[in-house]
């Protein structure tokens, strides 16, 4: 049986740039290596979200052709989509003891989805760089599921699994969108 101490410091996560300060340390029965490799795993899903979401508002802000009212709804859409992720995994990993991003900075440190500072992208290529963050993002976003499993955070994991299933429907789309009109 274990002891209170034990007990104690089983459940607070040490503070290495993950796991939040003393004040904001949620407790937990995962064990201090679980929340930071968790925490370690989704703040960078974060990062890439602000990323995606910022790329695809870009992108909904700059349409110009035939189908803007289509594509602009259409990228709205999935940017909101993006933004309520952020808040849910970033609210689970606090619910963990762990910190979460901070600052502009902090994505960027994080972030692998790349910035799109283009004056001009045409809609086809707008579709296409959609689709490949969206498949970088469930890529991620699956290897994230399998960290959760392996450091018993089923609840993350859940969570993930539904975000992952938000993100292959913008694959899907996209990808239709990407094909040509035969």
């Amino acid at each position: 049986m274990q002891t209170k101490t034990e007990t104690k410091n089983r459940r607070r996560p040490e503070s290495r740039g993950v796991t939040a300060p003393r004040q904001l340390a949620t407790t937990t029965d995962l064990k201090p290596e679980d929340v930071r490799a968790v925490t370690e795993t989704v703040n960078p899903l974060i990062a890439d979200s602000f990323a995606l979401y910022v790329k695809t508002k870009n992108f909904h802000w700059h349409l110009s052709g035939p189908r803007f009212r289509d594509y602009h709804l259409l990228f709205d859409e999935q940017a909101a989509a993006i933004l309520d992720s952020i808040d849910i995994l970033a609210e689970r990993v606090r619910k963990l003891g762990g910190l979460i991003i901070r600052s502009i900075g902090h994505i960027a440190r994080l972030q692998t989805v790349q910035d799109d500072n283009d004056e001009f992208v045409p809609t086809s290529e707008m579709i296409n760089r959609l689709l490949a963050d969206n498949r970088k993002m469930a890529e991620a976003q699956r290897e994230a599921i399998e960290v959760c499993d392996d450091h018993d955070d089923t609840p993350t994991g859940n969570i993930l699994q539904e975000i992952l299933d938000q993100t292959e429907r913008r694959i899907w789309f996209l990808f239709e969108l990407s094909q040509s009109d035969e």
